[in-house]
């Protein structure tokens, strides 16, 4: 008896020991998933960061960017199809004159638009079927290109729809069980498809809403607007699209939807951009479901006036990027030479004398504080004053002149806001658009029009949506992997007539799935250092000088207090520095940061280091803004531009930001640039110079 309780004890103790390793192991296995975790935020963080100070770059150069279209990419012969389309738009609304010339107009693109033999894409048949939409995807699905003949074609039935269409969309439930909802897809072709091989095709059964931004940062931007406008005509009861953000030809310029179209379209990418920019300012503003669920792309402010909303004319508003804080600054590219409409106009008006002083004086006036200075001009789209000496921007607003300041700031306000979790409304500065709106604003605006819930998208999130608001505000974002393989899910949204929400996630699978937890957030994290070790390099002598102000005596050192306030002070990126530290510094045994490690793992490879080093930094600093301009000026879409083109672009471009770099700088950049000595820069000889070359990637990132 007595053996038989030994024995029972043993297994007793061995139990009590393997429960108590089981939860060691438990306990080990949730702070290492929470540390992977805490890293893919901090890493989601960086890209976002990162994200919204390009948008505010963007918008602090909208004015030159406008005059650069305005000047150098409007071709002098017009498309006739479009002259006919005006005429169709200002002559007899009637609807037996509409219907011939929009069959003249059709007719005009089959004349003048040849389909060679050679052509083994899709065909389309006008009015458009589901067969036609079912032959979209699977071209799409193999790579296939849409003939330029039929995407004219389909972008002229797209504007006669959305022409029907009121600014505000109201649609129910009450004939079909369920509408689904995405959000961005920013040109993520393979996130689309995936949609609708989980959730069925759009039809009279299944209605779909897109929450806008369709275009731009992915390489299929093409395929999605050609498959939404699609469906859009064959089912515009069942099928429906909200303008967002991204939708506006001036954001298009820097985040790559505009380079698509001309790649993918090099004869007629023109009048592709030309007929979309009018297209995407004729989309909804925003969709109300049974009355109760408000969907907009942004958000809300404290003004936002849904009333007021559905009555102006939408497509007054091509682009949201125009303001007059860029048109005021002294002295001004654009206002200066507004009469030249060539770069040789242009070469002629920089060798005038008051040009070369202009730009002198303003290289004069430039201080160390300038990108602080900068940052607290930047263009705030939400017509509120504050701490960053917007005074009235109600008063310097420049819009077209058929809309007015009002109606500008209103759908700013709807495309550009995120929610925020304190109550008020403020400024939304990081974007440089828009606001930051509270649940307290949320509360007032539903009330107001006796609405249950904001859906919104606009937003990256980890896991495809979000929650916030005490469940009044869902933010639904349908690009996965958005920033990186393996960044963040995609989600749509299917509301029943309860209205009651269910979230359906997804992750487009390339080569994720081969990989482990830690290998995936560690690539992830890897990509968003190496995006925040070139927003450093970029800003080398701002974060030097401003590093050596708080070490007198030049010992390298500071404290981590003191690098985190340079940081922030000089990168404007809301991120969390002292985590961060580690990653980007060496740190001494005593805890100092060796500041000036920030920039061991990064260099530009020659010839660049033959040019003047302040000029390079500052050439990588604005290369995106530069890429911009040289696709602008290769009419020819050869890919390159004479060393004389480059060299008068570069003084316009020099003359508006006030950057002080002599000709002398330029010429011998120019010389560098043009590796084969053939007298033209090859736009990725270009690309390639300014690569800032990561030497230690893999440090700190296993």
């Amino acid at each position: 008896m007595g053996c038989g309780t030994s024995v029972t004890n043993s297994r007793v103790k061995k139990s009590e020991r393997a429960i108590k390793a089981a939860i060691l192991i438990q306990r080990w296995y949730r702070s290492y998933v929470a540390r992977l975790e805490m890293r893919r935020r901090y890493a989601l963080s960086i890209f976002q960061s990162i994200e919204y100070a390009e948008e505010q770059a963007q918008m602090q150069l909208s004015s030159f960017f406008t005059f650069m279209l305005d000047r150098f990419t409007h071709p002098n012969v017009p498309d006739p199809a479009e002259e006919k389309c005006k005429s169709t738009n200002s002559h007899s609304s009637s609807t037996t004159d509409n219907n011939i010339s929009d069959s003249d107009i059709m007719g005009e693109y089959e004349r003048t638009i040849e389909i060679p033999d050679s052509y083994y894409g899709p065909h389309l048949c006008f009015p458009l079927t589901v067969a036609d939409t079912n032959a979209l995807i699977q071209a799409f699905k193999y790579r296939q290109q849409l003939h330029a003949r039929y995407v004219l074609q389909l972008l002229h039935e797209t504007r006669k729809v959305l022409q029907q269409m009121p600014n505000i969309t109201h649609l129910t439930t009450s004939y079909v069980k369920e509408i689904t909802i995405c959000g961005d897809l920013h040109g993520k072709l393979d996130d689309l498809l995936l949609i609708f091989y989980k959730n069925g095709l759009p039809s009279e059964e299944n209605p779909y809403i897109f929450n806008g931004d369709f275009v731009d940062r992915g390489k299929n931007s093409v395929e999605i607007f050609i498959i939404l406008f699609a469906f859009l005509v064959v089912y515009p009861n069942h099928f429906h699209l909200n303008r967002g953000n991204h939708e506006d030809h001036m954001m298009n310029l820097r985040y790559g939807f505009t380079k698509e179209v001309m790649t993918k379209y090099r004869s007629h990418g023109k009048k592709i951009l030309r007929l979309l920019q009018d297209v995407f300012s004729w989309l909804p503003l925003a969709t109300i479901v049974d009355s109760k669920i408000l969907i907009v792309h942004g958000g809300i402010s404290d003004t936002t006036d849904l009333n007021f909303l559905n009555l102006f004319q939408r497509n007054k508003l091509k682009t949201l990027m125009k303001s007059k804080t860029e048109k005021n600054r002294e002295p001004e590219g654009p206002s200066v030479i507004e009469d030249c409409n060539t770069l040789k106009e242009v070469k002629k008006c920089l060798s005038r004398q008051d040009i070369t002083k202009s730009s002198s004086a303003s290289s004069e006036r430039k201080q160390s504080s300038k990108d602080v200075t900068d940052a607290k001009q930047h263009v705030d789209l939400s017509g509120r004053t504050s701490s960053v000496e917007v005074q009235d921007l109600r008063s310097s607003v420049s819009t077209s002149p058929e809309s007015t300041t009002e109606e500008w700031k209103q759908v700013v306000d709807i495309l550009w806001s995120d929610p925020k979790h304190q109550n008020g409304c403020t400024p939304n500065k990081n974007r440089g658009g828009g606001c930051y709106f509270g649940p307290d604003v949320t509360t007032r605006l539903l009330k107001r029009y006796n609405l249950k819930m904001l859906i919104r998208s606009h937003e990256c999130k980890q896991e495809g949506y979000e929650i916030s608001h005490n469940g009044k505000v869902i933010t639904i974002f349908s690009a996965s992997n958005y920033y990186e393989e393996g960044s963040n899910r995609g989600a749509y949204i299917k509301l029943n007539p309860d209205l009651i929400p269910r979230f359906f996630q997804y992750q487009v699978n390339q080569g994720t799935r081969k990989k482990t937890i830690r290998q995936r957030v560690s690539t992830v994290e890897l990509s968003a250092l190496k995006s925040l070790r070139e927003k450093l390099y970029a800003h080398k002598s701002e974060l030097i000088a401003a590093f050596r102000q708080h070490d007198p005596n030049d010992t390298g050192k500071i404290s981590p207090s003191q690098w985190a306030l340079v940081m922030e002070s000089v990168l404007h990126l809301d991120l969390p520095w002292r985590t961060l530290r580690s990653r980007l510094v060496h740190l001494t045994q005593d805890g100092r940061v060796e500041y000036l490690s920030s920039f061991d793992a990064l260099e530009v490879e020659l010839p660049i280091k033959e040019v003047q080093p302040s000029l390079v930094e500052t050439l990588c600093r604005y290369k995106a803004d530069l890429e911009i301009i040289f696709n602008m000026i290769d009419k020819d879409h050869s890919g390159l531009i004479s060393i004389d083109e480059f060299r008068q672009t570069w003084k316009l471009f020099n003359l508006h930001l006030k950057v002080d770099a002599d000709d002398e700088s330029i010429d011998s950049l120019a010389r560098s640039i043009d590796f084969n000595k053939d007298g033209n820069i090859d736009f990725n000889e270009f690309l390639e110079a300014f690569h800032v070359v990561h030497k230690f990637e893999s440090r700190n990132c296993k």
